[in-house]
């Protein structure tokens, strides 16, 4: 796991090449402390920098960036390619002269001995790179097939700037940061930025399983740098899935899946460093480590961390697997004080506006891990590939409850519900759910009531989709001067032809949701502590498997991911992982009002917003004051607005 930055330019000569390659490594010391090199052929115009956390092969052997054993190729490249030794078996006839036994190495000897987009289709694994053909003299920009791995890439005076992050394109001398406004509405909608899009104008994210590639020529005439093209598409693998439906049993779809994911996760616990796994005691994470255990003749390294306040901790049930299974646990109860340390190093951490507070938790539990291990596994992936969000139940349950009802109604409805507030709610409905079998208990009742009472009025599953997923519902009301612009879940005419709406928002999620939020959140907590994070959910293979299953063996009456479920009871007791899912969170609502108002007060003053001339303080003091007077909980929307005034404050914006 490493970071990689560079540069593509019609002319270098007034450049100091090195140091500006230093620069921008410089900023990526996080994601590769081992290592770090540049390479730049000024008569090109080409410059690749890489900072290295070596994984596979810690010799210089695997040094980046690295050249092809013909020097026809040069790469930069962040990620894992986990069958790497099935391809270097693959190419023993290639008369190919190893020099290590990195995966670097067998990437190069694959696509110079079969072609990149040829070479991609057999890679399982994660990865950002970027790719020179001396021959060609073309650029190729490539991201993995789900978006594991960040890489973004912007337009400059003569040419385009490349990075891991944003940090080294802020770097390079002819890159002038513009806030995009529009990018902006994006992310108070969606509390963070999607893929394609990002903070700035004219940068952009290259989205999962797309390929971007440059000639010189094109930097010349002018290339639009947003026309990529796709070599995996997760459209296609849905739409072919559900159209060839595996015709086996439930029995043997449960055993195929549990040799897919032993596989996956097989594959990923190959390391020539210490290695372990995220443990939350929930179905996906407590999956990947009893595969791990099933599979290691040591104990695993499993790691968890507990919060105090009810109804977000989640460390007692991760105890309990752990207990069950044998691992080596960790666990570290975090008090609130330290979670608020944390909230400083967001802006710099995340480098572009980003407001999932499940990042705090996130950094708190990679920062834990990496006192022990330099890689960890997660169980990211099950809920969008499975069925695990309650929103799929939502949908259901509420079409089929009130559909029936005219519109008038339904709004009175949900005007009576949203009439008391969500605290009062709470002390209500607590009182009574205590009494309720522990499967049936569920956390901030009120919350899911106003929560409820937004959707009952949509006119549409779509329409319903777009509200459970949106955070300020007029985003562009909120940022002046803004046009929200058109995303996969408002381009309606490029989703998938899927006949049941729950497959839709899932797929929806799987290239929304998942890589612009939660392996966001992911890569950047831990490659902010130097951890490298694996997702064996996220095997092209799993996906492609999960999407050719029919809804009824992921969904069953308003329980999710049952045939994963199926998998586990292979490892683990029921008792010990059934209970109502919960996020991954802390208590910002109550924090807000308590430890971290002032400084909430001072980021939502309103003289300073209007000055600054992005937001507009009107609606956002609202709900201030009625966040402030428990009439609302709008945790979720003020932490839009906090995190990115932290940020514009922290890069003076």
């Amino acid at each position: 796991m490493c970071g990689i930055a560079g540069f593509f330019i019609k002319s270098v000569s007034s450049y100091n090449c090195e140091d500006i390659l230093k620069s921008m490594a410089s900023t990526l010391g996080h994601r590769g402390p081992d290592d770090e090199g540049a390479w730049y052929d000024g008569d090109a115009g080409i410059g690749f920098a890489h900072s290295r956390l070596s994984i596979i092969d810690l010799s210089q052997e695997g040094h980046q960036p690295m050249h092809s054993a013909s020097g026809r190729y040069v790469i930069t490249y962040n990620g894992e390619i986990y069958n790497f030794n099935e391809i270097r078996n693959s190419l023993e006839n290639s008369n190919i002269q190893w020099r290590g036994g990195s995966d670097t190495e067998a990437i190069l000897a694959a696509i110079e001995t079969w072609g990149l987009e040829s070479a991609i289709s057999k890679f399982v694994g994660m990865f950002a790179f970027a790719l020179w053909d001396k021959k060609e003299r073309i650029l190729h920009l490539c991201r993995d097939r789900l978006g594991i791995k960040p890489l973004y890439y912007a337009r400059i005076r003569n040419g385009l700037v490349f990075g891991s992050e944003l940090k080294p394109i802020l770097k390079h001398p002819d890159f002038k940061p513009v806030i995009d406004r529009n990018s902006l509405a994006l992310y108070f909608r969606h509390n963070s930025i999607p893929a394609p899009y990002s903070i700035y104008k004219n940068t952009w994210k290259l989205q999962p399983g797309h390929m971007l590639s440059v000639s010189i020529d094109g930097l010349t005439n002018g290339t639009n740098l947003s026309n990529t093209s796709s070599y995996w598409s997760a459209k296609s693998i849905a739409e072919s899935g559900q159209n060839g439906l595996l015709q086996v049993s439930t029995e043997e779809a449960v055993e195929e899946l549990d040799l897919l994911l032993r596989d996956a996760v097989k594959l990923r616990m190959v390391s020539d460093v210490p290695l372990g796994a995220f443990l939350s005691g929930g179905i996906d994470s407590s999956t990947v480590v009893a595969l791990m255990q099933a599979q290691n003749t040591q104990k695993v390294k499993t790691f968890s961390i507990g919060f105090y306040e009810q109804g977000f901790n989640e460390a007692e049930y991760a105890k309990a697997v752990a207990g069950h299974l044998g691992t080596d646990h960790t666990d570290l109860y975090i008090t609130p004080e330290e979670a608020m340390d944390v909230i400083p190093e967001l802006p710099d951490l995340y480098d572009e506006p980003y407001a999932d507070s499940s990042q705090i938790p996130t950094f708190l539990l990679s920062r834990l891990t990496r006192r022990h291990v330099t890689v960890s596994l997660s169980g990211d992936g099950g809920d969008e590939l499975f069925g695990g969000y309650n929103r799929y139940f939502w949908g259901k349950n509420i079409r089929q409850s009130i559909g029936f009802m005219p519109a008038f109604f339904k709004s009175f409805l949900s005007a009576g519900m949203l009439n008391i507030s969500p605290v009062t709610l709470d002390k209500i409905l607590l009182k009574l759910i205590a009494f309720l079998p522990d499967k049936y208990k569920f956390d901030m009742p009120g919350d899911r009531i106003h929560k409820m009472a937004d959707v009952i009025v949509s006119d549409s599953s779509e329409d319903m989709y777009q509200r459970l997923v949106s955070h300020w519902k007029n985003p562009t009301m909120v940022v002046n001067d803004s046009i929200e612009p058109l995303t996969a879940i408002t381009r309606k005419d490029s989703w998938p032809g899927l006949d049941d709406p729950i497959h839709k928002m899932m797929y929806l999620d799987l290239v929304t949701y998942l890589p612009d939020d939660i392996l966001t959140k992911v890569d950047r907590a831990s490659m902010g502590v130097s951890l490298e994070a694996r997702v064996p959910m996220l095997d092209h293979r799993v996906v492609e498997f999960a999407w050719k299953l029919p809804l009824s063996m992921k969904i069953r009456g308003n329980q999710g991911k049952w045939i994963l479920r199926q998998v586990l009871n292979k490892y683990v007791p029921k008792e010990l992982i059934e209970r109502p899912k919960t996020g991954f969170g802390i208590p910002i609502d109550s924090w807000l009002r308590g430890p971290l108002r002032d400084w909430a007060e001072d980021l939502l003053d309103e003289k300073k917003i209007r000055s600054d001339g992005f937001l507009n303080p009107d609606p956002i003091r609202k709900k201030w004051n009625e966040h402030l007077s428990e009439k609302f909980n709008w945790q979720y929307d003020l932490w839009d607005v906090l995190m990115f005034q932290a940020w514009k404050a922290n890069y003076k914006l």
